[in-house]
């Protein structure tokens, strides 16, 4: 067990559907132990060359630092924007037993 072995991972979703498939998928398959999915936000970005916007649904990806690449692989992979957001920011600290059953979902030692 490291000190510093858990992250979360920023991304949206398109729509509420995809966001919660996404989430069973990773937590079926032990790349997390917890999605956060928040209520729909406008998105203002530059894309080709313009100003755009969209509606999306936030998510929070609690995982390991072992998982993560894994992780965001797989959530490529089911995501249908060209460039997905995944932004990973390291957890420096919390509540322990919570610390440890991310670890523990992660494993797959725990259902």
């Amino acid at each position: 067990m490291q000190e510093h072995d858990i992250v979360m991972v920023m991304t949206n979703a398109p729509d509420l559907l995809l966001a919660k498939r996404i989430a069973h998928v990773l937590i079926e398959e032990h790349l997390a132990a917890c999605v956060n999915i928040g209520p729909p936000m406008l998105s203002v970005y530059g894309w080709d060359n313009e100003v755009q916007g969209a509606e999306e649904i936030p998510m929070v990806i609690k995982t390991t630092v072992n998982k993560q690449q894994a992780m965001i692989e797989r959530l490529v992979s089911l995501h249908p924007y060209e460039i997905p957001e995944a932004i990973v920011m390291p957890v420096i600290g919390g509540y322990t037993p919570y610390l440890n059953w991310v670890r523990s979902l992660t494993s797959g030692s725990q259902s």
